[in-house]
């Protein structure tokens, strides 16, 4: 069953996630015995390695508030979402791919992906952001939207668009992924098991 499971889930999972996963199927299993298990079965997750910088800074003064500060943690959902940029390197070049995220239920929750020959553009964070506004539901009037301060985000038709909606505005500092961690994080999996493992 742990073998099934595990190629279900794009064989990606760790010992966690895989007991998660079983639990969903019903079975209650510790994680440190899925890991014995794993072991004997002779199957492991993936394991995430480093990646590229892909935040552009637009130059000059940025007067932006970090209203999070690395306090990435929100009481429900439509609090504060999180937004970032990755890409994917294919033959012809790259393809890339922006998330927003809702820190309460980490569920994702608008994408999109593009090929661009340039990051400049403010269109695929744009149309991630129209993706969460179309599926968000409930009250949304405390909404802070956090990002790094890359060109994209920072942008005049992108913020715009967040001061239309009514949703508060947040930047991390310059060149540290620690203040937009769980984002990030989101980048990171979804290359880790939907993207290298295939």
């Amino acid at each position: 069953m742990i073998k099934q499971v595990h190629e279900d889930n794009y064989s990606v999972y760790g010992a966690v996630k895989l007991t998660q996963a079983l639990r969903r199927e019903g079975w209650h299993l510790g994680s440190d015995q899925v890991a014995r298990l794993m072991k004997i079965a002779g199957i492991r997750g993936v394991i995430r390695g480093r990646g590229v910088k892909t935040t552009l800074s637009r130059g000059g003064k940025d007067d932006r508030p970090d209203l999070v500060k690395r306090q990435l943690r929100a009481d429900g959902p439509n609090q504060l979402w999180v937004a970032d940029i990755t890409y994917v390197r294919v033959r012809t070049g790259f393809v890339y791919t922006a998330f927003v995220t809702d820190v309460f239920s980490r569920r994702i929750m608008g994408w999109a992906v593009a090929v661009r020959t340039s990051m400049k553009t403010e269109a695929l964070p744009l149309e991630a952001l129209n993706h969460a506004l179309a599926c968000a539901t409930g009250d949304m009037s405390q909404l802070v939207h956090h990002s790094d301060r890359g060109s994209q985000y920072v942008s005049h038709l992108y913020t715009e668009r967040l001061r239309q909606q009514g949703i508060k505005l947040s930047v991390g500092t310059t060149g540290d992924s620690y203040d937009n961690a769980m984002a990030e994080s989101v980048n990171g999996l979804y290359k880790t098991e939907l993207i290298y493992s295939r």
